[in-house]
């Protein structure tokens, strides 16, 4: 399960620095990142091509779907939360439940 949760944190990294690539490379209505390499950075990196929103979307489905599924498998595997570690609890009247003082 380990190797499964490190598996995915390192596709998530790896989709969002692409992601960030793509976007910056990508023509909005001032241009992109992708004008300021000039015409070798649109030849090198596709800029120009159509299928850039399509690889953008499939990039964003495997950062998503990869970002969820790490959520899910650390749910499963029983995590504790900080305030379980902590010991305290948090009340409705804003007190933390945390006894102060010697207690008498």
């Amino acid at each position: 399960m380990d190797l499964a949760i490190t598996f995915l944190y390192i596709l998530f990294i790896l989709a969002a620095l692409m992601l960030i690539v793509v976007i910056l490379l990508q023509e909005g209505k001032g241009g992109g990142f992708g004008d300021a390499l000039g015409l070798a950075g649109q030849q090198t990196f596709g800029v120009k091509a159509q299928g850039i929103h399509k690889f953008t979307m499939g990039i964003a489905i495997v950062f998503l779907g990869s970002a969820l599924t790490i959520h899910v498998l650390n749910r499963k595997t029983g995590g504790t939360g900080t305030l379980d570690t902590e010991g305290g609890t948090s009340t409705l009247d804003g007190s933390t439940g945390i006894p102060i003082g010697d207690g008498q």
